[in-house]
Parts: structure tokens; C-alpha cells; sequence
């Protein structure tokens, strides 16, 4: 008998479930964290795991792929890949010894190393991925749980003001408004596509709220095994230019480092950094997706009535302490008096609402389809 120890770190890919009582303030990544020996049986055809006192053995993993009939991906700027088969994943790094198996669990492998130009894996590691390719249970679908929207200032915070005057009459646009306007369309919207999903507010009426609060609603937000939840702000520009004017979609900046895992989660310090970093590029790629989706479908709703500026990245409050994808939308600006009274309509509002639903819709498509982007 020979026998492999490997550290297992169960998690939802739910980028962000938050169902367990250590995680009240973050996210549920890590749900426990153990130490298991999984006994192998050796035959004489060596189709089992090397002792871990056996020197380690490296192969090509393009031979690899081809051996279990699986797909290889490979990103040179990160130095991570992946093998795929049977819609099944595991992803790895070069130099680092940390393997994701379907985003639920992580092993501890010999690291694969580059050589010669050949991205090399360890004998140890084939044979761990042939078990799992053959004994993984049925597929567990990752899913879009949850879609909370924020609508921006309220209450005491009017957000921007500007007063124009259309036909003879003055009247004062507020931020607020236009954004619980745009945040009500959106959620009747979604909860008619998806009456499977939780939609939320953070606001539904003209109330106060801090940025925190609306960090709070959003890391507390249950959810199920297997399920993602995405985060929405809605809110209107405004600037000294006068001419000004134009929607844009912000993400959080690729380079802000945060910690998304909680440090009491009771996962192994080595190890926190490393699945911390992991969640982070996670987040911030399905970020930047989400950004991209709904700028899009923005232009292709509004069309020519207003300026596309584009994708823009900032350390919003909001986005950068909401542990999730998240985005945030400026709808245009009130300062402008072409585009207030664009957003003084109900008509051009529900233009704006259908774009923002349209992205988040294209998001949750692809994202429900290719299980969580694994």
C-alpha cells in the first residue's frame, strides 16, 4: 500500500457564499479546512501514487493531457494552465504547488516546473489527475445565486444636483432620483428573467445609507453551495465642464490588493495568500467581464442619444470591499443639459435599465454555461 498525503481546502466557488457563522463579515471561500490520507491500492502496472519518499519523476504535461484525453491551457503571462475533461477542470501555476480541482478543492502536488521551453508536471501529480477524471461525483453546475443592486446615495445624500431650466420651467435633478429610478427597472427586470435567483436592493425608497452599509448587505447576502453573487451601483455624474458628458462603467483596479478571505478562516497560513490571490484575479476578471457586458449593451440600447466613455478603473468604496465581482455604472452626467434631460425621462431611463440588464443577463448566460468560467 502506498499512501499519499495531501491538504484539502473545501470552498464554494460561489466567489462568495456566505452561509457559515465564521463569515459574517466576508464571504464564505473556505469552508473547512483538513488534513486527509487517501489510501491508494499498488499493482504491478504502477497505476497508482509514488511514495512520497520516491524522487519526483517530471513529464511533459502536453504528453499528459494526451495520455488522459484531456484539453491543456497554458497563459504565459500568468503562468497558470489548466486540463479539461468531461466539463470537469483542475488549474494549477508553474513553480507554485497548489492545484484547484473544479474550484472545490485545492491539493498540495509536486509544483510544475518549466524546462527547456516544456512546462513539466510530476509523475505524482498525472496519476492524481487520471483518479480524478474517473471518480469525481456528477457535476455540481455553478450558478449566479444572487444580484444585488445599489442604488446610489439616497435620504440626506441628494449624490449630485444640478437645476436646469426645460420649456420656461426650472427643475433640479438629483442623483439619488435617477438612480432609484434606474435601480427599480432593473430589479422588476431581473426578477422576471430570474425568478430562481435572489435579485436584491440595497435601497429600495429615499433613505440614508453609508457606504458601508451597503458593503455590509452585500458580504452578508446568503447563499447556497455553488452559487456566485455579482454587486451593481448605479450612479450619475457630474463635473465643472458643462460639456461634459457620456456613461461609463468602472471595476475595481486590477493592482489594489485586498484580502478577500477571512484570516481566522482556520486556512493554513502558507496556504491563505496563495487561495487569497487566486479569489482576487478571480474577482477582477469577472469584474472586468461584467464591466464590459454592460457597456456594451449600454451602446447598443442607447445608441447615438449619448457618449460612450468607455471602461474605467478606480478603488471605488463599494468595489473594493464588497468580496464579489462587482462594477459600477455612471449613467451620464446631470451637469450636462443635453444629457439632464435625457435622464429627466422616464422613456431614456428604461433605455438605461434594459442596457444594464442586458449585460448582467449575458454575464449570468456564460457564466451558468462554462460552470463558473473553470
Amino acid at each position: 500500500m502506498a499512501a499519499f498525503k495531501a491538504g484539502y481546502i473545501l470552498f464554494n466557488k460561489k466567489m462568495f457564499t456566505n452561509n457559515h457563522k465564521l463569515f459574517k463579515k466576508t464571504f464564505l471561500f473556505v469552508s473547512f479546512l483538513f488534513i486527509t490520507q487517501i489510501i491508494y491500492s499498488q499493482n504491478s502496472t504502477d497505476s497508482n501514487f509514488a511514495s512520497k519518499n520516491t524522487p519526483v519523476i517530471y513529464v511533459n504535461v502536453i504528453d499528459v493531457a494526451k495520455k488522459l484525453g484531456a484539453k491543456f491551457f497554458f497563459d504565459p503571462l500568468t503562468e497558470s494552465g489548466s486540463l479539461e475533461k468531461n466539463g470537469h477542470c483542475i488549474t494549477f501555476r508553474t513553480n507554485e504547488s497548489v492545484f484547484m480541482f473544479d474550484y472545490q478543492k485545492l491539493a498540495i502536488l509536486d509544483a510544475p516546473i518549466r524546462k527547456d521551453g516544456l512546462l513539466l508536471v510530476s509523475k505524482n501529480f498525472m496519476l492524481t489527475a487520471e483518479e480524478f477524471f474517473k471518480t469525481i461525483p456528477p457535476e455540481t453546475h455553478f450558478r449566479v445565486g444572487a444580484i444585488l443592486i445599489d442604488a446610489g446615495h439616497g435620504g440626506k445624500d441628494p449624490g449630485a444636483l444640478a437645476t436646469h431650466t426645460f420649456n420656461g420651467k426650472k427643475i433640479t435633478i438629483r442623483e439619488k432620483d435617477i438612480t432609484l429610478t434606474v435601480a427599480k427597472n432593473l430589479n422588476a427586470k431581473l426578477k422576471v428573467a430570474y425568478p430562481d435567483k435572489q435579485i436584491l436592493m440595497t435601497r429600495t425608497d429615499d433613505k440614508t445609507m453609508t457606504l458601508e452599509q451597503r458593503v455590509e448587505i452585500a458580504n452578508n447576502v446568503k447563499l447556497q453551495p455553488h452559487e456566485a453573487i455579482i454587486y451593481v451601483s448605479i450612479h450619475v455624474n457630474a463635473a465643472f465642464n458643462k460639456n461634459a458628458n457620456g456613461y461609463e462603467v468602472w471595476y475595481l483596479s486590477p493592482g489594489y490588493r485586498r484580502d478577500v478571505l477571512d484570516k481566522d478562516s482556520g486556512v493554513e497560513k502558507e496556504l491563505l495568500p496563495i487561495l487569497n490571490s487566486m479569489m482576487e484575479e478571480e474577482f477582477t476578471t469577472e469584474s472586468i467581464l461584467i464591466a464590459k457586458l454592460i457597456l456594451d449593451s449600454l451602446e447598443k440600447e442607447i445608441g447615438t442619444q449619448s457618449l460612450s466613455r468607455g471602461l474605467k478603473e478606480e478603488e471605488w468604496f463599494v468595489c473594493r470591499n464588497a468580496n464579489m465581482p462587482s462594477v459600477l455604472v455612471e449613467v451620464g452626467f446631470l451637469t450636462n443639459k443635453n444629457e439632464a434631460e435625457l435622464l429627466n425621462d422616464q422613456n431614456y431611463l428604461s433605455k438605461v435599465a434594459n442596457g444594464i440588464y442586458n449585460g448582467i443577463e449575458a454575464f449570468v448566460y456564460h457564466f451558468e454555461k462554462s460552470r463558473g468560467f473553470d
